[in-house]
């Protein structure tokens, strides 16, 4: 097993290879989890890759088996394709089409994570409550004396605003 080989091949196209796998995953908690079996499963196998220019789609038949077996784990959740069509598409999906997504994927994390940078600590808190389970808008609405229904508007607001970055941030991606 070949540590310095994977490491650096791994590290350089993490990104890219999050940007493939959510492209048939839900939410970035199952990308985070298929990913990180993934990398185990490569890194025991990385003595299989014929050449380092492959990595990207070597990795990406890995990946594949590892969605799907995300999905067979979590076979009690609804899912809005089935296991024979996501196959099907991950078949059908060109080379260019898997970079171009990976790269998409990584600009608007990217872009993301800059426009929320520049929202205050309780306006980041509020944009985040309903994607974690540390702290839901109602009890931030009960902390802060609000009712929750201005909290809402209040996250529809910031919402807004954070589209319009992450928008302007993909049109110009020079600008700071």
């Amino acid at each position: 097993m070949d540590d310095h080989r994977f490491l650096p091949l791994f590290l350089r196209h993490e990104r890219e290879l999050a940007g493939i796998a959510r492209a048939y995953l839900p939410d970035w908690d199952a990308v985070d989890e298929v990913i990180q079996e993934s990398s185990l499963v490569m890194w025991r196998k990385i003595d299989e890759l014929q050449s380092d220019d492959d990595f990207v789609k070597w990795a990406q038949v890995i990946i594949r088996f590892e969605v799907l077996k995300y999905r067979r784990n979590h076979a009690r959740r609804r899912w809005l394709l089935d296991d024979e069509l996501v196959s099907q598409l991950m078949d059908e999906s060109t080379d260019d089409e898997i970079s171009n997504h990976g790269l998409a994927a990584e600009n608007r994390s990217k872009a993301v994570r800059e426009c929320l940078g520049a929202f205050s600590d309780d306006h980041q808190r509020l944009l985040l409550a309903p994607y974690t389970d540390d702290e839901s808008v109602k009890a931030l609405a009960d902390r802060g004396g609000h009712s929750v229904n201005a909290l809402y508007k209040r996250l529809g607001r910031l919402r807004s605003k954070l589209h319009d970055c992450v928008t302007e941030k993909l049109r110009h991606p020079g600008l700071a």
